[in-house]
């Protein structure tokens, strides 16, 4: 459940940040397809398991983190495509942005709905907190013969 509120978080952030971002140049409404793209491929690369710790891994590879930056990219332009194609009514927050068109709220979402997702994907499997405390046996030497 932590890991679940942690990816959430970590991904509306980071869709929050490229989507204040691409709202500040004005990519947003220029191709909006492509700002969520790069959300979904960014959270992809930073959540869960971190490119930087599959890359010291020697266990692992970093193909995990490229493959889960590829499904992020589906996946921002499809949530996008639902949420601009498929969406309506429409809420409207006070300064009259569209909630679900801005940049930085839509970003967040789309984020955050990823976050979770591949936050608790990478959960799954891991041993619970503290099993990796649990000492081994002491194997006793035979004794000494005087």
């Amino acid at each position: 459940m932590v890991k679940l509120l942690v990816g959430i978080l970590k991904g509306a952030v980071i869709g929050a940040a490229l989507g204040y971002g691409a709202y500040a140049i004005g990519m947003d409404s220029a191709v909006p397809w492509l700002t969520y793209a790069l959300i979904g491929a960014v959270v992809g690369l930073f959540v869960g398991k971190p490119i930087w710790s599959l890359i010291r891994d020697q266990g692992s590879t970093t193909w995990i983190a490229v493959l889960k930056s590829i499904v992020g990219f589906g996946i921002g332009v499809g949530l996008y495509a639902l949420v601009a194609h498929a969406w309506d009514p429409s809420p409207q927050i006070v300064s009259g942005y569209d909630i679900f068109r801005w940049g930085p709220t839509l970003g967040g979402a789309i984020g955050a709905v990823y976050g979770g997702f591949v936050e608790l994907d990478d959960a799954i499997g891991d041993p619970p907190a503290g099993a990796g405390a649990k000492k081994e046996p002491q194997k006793k030497l035979p004794a000494k013969k005087a």
